[in-house]
């Protein structure tokens, strides 16, 4: 049984650990609204990048061979999982459900005879996944120096993804990561990247001529809409992240409340039991007496 001494040790550490979750999440609630923000701001630009895409891609003939990141480079015996995940922990299944869903996505390639290779973006990502797929990541890129996230940041990783795919090295780029719904909702999302994944064209609305004709503009347009993909990718992660962080540290500091309660109402049984005890102790002696 522990002494008087031993609970309060505990219930001032678990009141200790309580004021960090809360402190976590009030600058959880802060970034949150500023990283949800950029998501909402960037989502319309990504939105309409993906119909001109497809309404453009409807104009290039079948089988074209001068866009292999539209079409492909005809194979799909190498491929490439670009995996986001966060550089810091404290926030819940986050990170876990990132990377089962491309660890799932590896063994199922792995099944099939296929190559697969792993570029992990983020350090929590690179630790999951290290530990069952070592021998399958290439590389890892470090985020944390980052304060925030800016079309900058994704040009340097869509540039060695393109660089990557001009050399052979892969035949099919998957993108994964966090898609934002709301605080309590973060929901991991496989995309294609390479070849591109488009979605139906606009079949209503004005009719568009392209000059120069669509397999020029596409030649442009399509490494950009790897950035932007990616750059999208990261900000959804981001905003998923401290919409996680926010929740889990709220629970934390739920749960370190329950906790404070149950040590102090056992203190104060404690200490009631031990004067209780002397006060028998005092009267036996007296009677004795």
């Amino acid at each position: 049984m522990p002494s008087l001494k031993d609970l309060r040790n505990r219930i001032a550490s678990v009141k200790s650990t309580q004021k960090i979750t809360k402190a976590m999440q009030m600058v959880a609630v802060s970034k949150l609204r500023r990283a949800q923000s950029a998501v909402e701001a960037a989502r319309p630009y990504a939105r309409r990048m993906e119909t001109v895409l497809a309404n453009l891609a409807a104009g290039v003939p079948p089988g074209a061979t001068s866009l292999p990141l539209l079409g492909g480079n005809g194979s799909d015996k190498t491929h490439l999982l670009v995996v986001c995940t966060g550089e810091r922990g404290l926030c819940g299944a986050f990170n876990t459900s990132i990377v089962r869903l491309a660890r799932d996505r590896a063994n199922a390639l792995a099944a099939e005879d296929k190559t697969v290779k792993i570029l992990c973006i983020g350090k929590k990502g690179y630790d999951q996944l290290r530990r069952t797929h070592e021998k399958a990541i290439i590389g890892q890129i470090d985020l944390r120096g980052v304060r925030t996230i800016a079309f900058s940041t994704a040009q340097p990783i869509a540039k060695r993804v393109l660089e990557m795919f001009e050399a052979g090295e892969f035949d099919v780029c998957t993108l994964f990561y966090a898609r934002f719904k709301s605080v309590i909702s973060q929901i991991p999302t496989a995309q294609q990247l390479i070849p591109a994944e488009l979605g139906a064209r606009e079949e209503t609305g004005p009719v568009y001529y392209y000059e120069p004709d669509e397999g020029e503009i596409l030649t442009q347009l399509l490494p950009r809409a790897v950035t932007v993909r990616i750059y999208r990718a990261l900000l959804e992660n981001g905003a998923s992240f401290f919409g996680a962080q926010m929740s889990a540290m709220d629970n934390a500091t739920r749960n370190a409340g329950e906790m404070v309660k149950k040590y102090t109402l056992r203190y104060n049984r404690t200490r009631q039991a031990m004067i209780t005890k002397e006060l028998i102790e005092i009267i036996s002696g007296a009677e004795a007496l």
